[in-house]
């Protein structure tokens, strides 16, 4: 004779959305008006969303490694302005960035510079924005390398749509 089990009811659990895990960039006014930015870092995804008729509309999300994303932030948050290579290094090494930290990197980062190890230092920083500014040109930006200095994010076309799109 065959036995007979009652599965037990399984509860299930939903996500709540954590309002720390999402941060929001409208780019100072790079955006047009009712569009912006959410960045949700602990899935890394950048979303790009609009409000018409009172409605969020989802126009672009692209998915970013932890390590896109800790050189992300930084340009997010800089934004019009450059962010120096000392704060993006920070960033990328450390979970929690403070002033003593940036302060402790820069320092570092002279060490290699005198050393003649600067490029050995930066290229992991490097590879990861690479790999960042790829993705970010679907969203019509683009990061720029300013000499001796640090990096900074520049529109380069129409947000939210791909350079092949038409406008």
């Amino acid at each position: 004779m065959q036995k007979l089990y009652l599965r037990e009811d399984i509860t299930t659990t939903t996500l709540k959305p954590d309002e720390e895990n999402i941060l929001h960039f409208s780019l100072q006014g790079a955006l047009p008006e009712g569009h912006t930015l959410a960045l949700n870092t602990a899935y890394g995804t950048l979303s790009y969303l609009s409000c018409e008729n009172n409605r969020p509309l989802l126009l672009l999300q692209e998915q970013f490694t932890s390590s896109e994303v800790s050189v992300l932030m930084p340009l997010l948050e800089s934004f019009p302005y450059y962010c120096p290579y000392e704060v993006m290094f920070a960033h990328f090494y450390n979970g929690k960035v403070t002033e003593r930290t940036i302060e402790r990197c820069r320092r570092h980062l002279l060490e290699a510079q005198e050393a003649g190890l600067w490029d050995q230092e930066m290229r992991p920083v490097r590879s990861a924005l690479s790999r960042t500014r790829i993705k970010l040109r679907l969203f019509g930006i683009d990061i720029s390398s300013i000499l001796a200095t640090g990096y900074i994010l520049m529109i380069t076309n129409g947000h939210g749509r791909s350079q092949g799109q038409a406008s």
